[in-house]
C-alpha cells in the first residue's frame, strides 16, 4: 500500500490524519480570530498546509531546536511539528506569537495533537535569545528585519528558512546593505512567483 504524500514527502496515515484534524481546528477558529485571510480559506490546504510542509524537507532531520517566529495560525512551524512527530522526533519546536488569541489556538492544537511544541506569547524582539538550530518565518517581515531577528535567536551554526513572495530579490539587495549572509533560493512548490530562502553565516556589516 502506498503511503500518503504531502509536499513530496511520504507520511503515515496517522500524520495525515493529524494534519486534517489541525485543518478542522483552523476552520473552526478562523471566523473568530482571523488566523488566515478569508480569501485563502477555500484553498487552505495548498495555500497554508502544503506551503508550510515543503519547508520541512529543506532542513536537516536530527536532534535540534526549531524556532518559528510570528507563528500566527501555525505556518510553517506547527505543520512542521506535526511532520517531525513522525519523521524527526528528536526535533523540539518553539513557536513565538505575540497575539494572545493566536497563541491560545497554537497551544490548543499542540495539546490536542500531542506535539512537542512550546508556545511563547511575546514579541520576537523581546524574547531572550533562543539559540535555535533552525529558524523559520512566513509572511512576518521584510528580509532585513528577519535577519535582525535571526541574529538574535539563531545559534552559531544554525540555518534560517524564510518563505518570501515575488519581491524576494529586492529584499535580498536591501538586506545586503547591512548584512553578510550565505543564501540559497528554492522555488516554492505552491506559488511559482514565490521563493524559499535558506540562509546561514549571518553577520552584520
Amino acid at each position: 500500500m502506498m503511503r500518503p504524500q504531502i509536499a513530496g514527502m511520504d507520511v503515515s496515515r496517522e500524520t495525515l490524519e493529524q494534519l486534517e484534524q489541525y485543518h478542522r481546528l483552523l476552520r473552526k477558529w478562523t471566523p473568530a480570530i482571523n488566523l488566515v485571510a478569508k480569501s485563502t480559506m477555500e484553498d487552505v490546504w495548498d495555500r497554508h498546509f502544503v506551503d508550510s510542509a515543503q519547508v520541512f524537507g529543506l532542513v536537516p532531520r536530527h536532534e535540534a531546536l526549531w524556532v518559528d517566529l510570528g507563528s500566527g495560525g501555525g505556518f510553517p512551524g506547527l505543520v512542521c511539528a506535526v511532520l517531525a512527530r513522525e519523521l524527526s522526533p528528536e526535533t523540539r519546536f518553539v513557536l513565538v506569537e505575540s497575539d494572545m488569541r493566536k497563541a491560545t489556538f497554537l497551544r490548543t492544537v499542540a495539546r490536542e495533537l500531542a506535539l512537542e511544541a512550546e508556545v511563547i506569547c511575546d514579541r520576537v524582539e523581546k524574547v531572550p535569545p533562543l539559540g535555535a538550530e533552525i529558524l523559520s518565518a512566513r509572511a512576518l517581515a521584510p528580509l532585513p528585519k528577519l535577519l535582525d531577528y535571526a541574529a538574535r535567536h539563531l545559534g552559531p551554526a544554525g540555518i534560517a528558512v524564510f518563505l518570501k513572495g515575488e519581491s524576494f530579490r529586492e529584499e535580498i539587495c536591501k538586506a545586503q546593505d547591512d548584512w553578510r549572509f550565505a543564501y540559497e533560493e528554492i522555488r516554492s512548490q505552491t506559488d511559482e512567483a514565490a521563493m524559499i530562502l535558506r540562509i546561514g553565516d549571518i553577520e552584520r556589516v
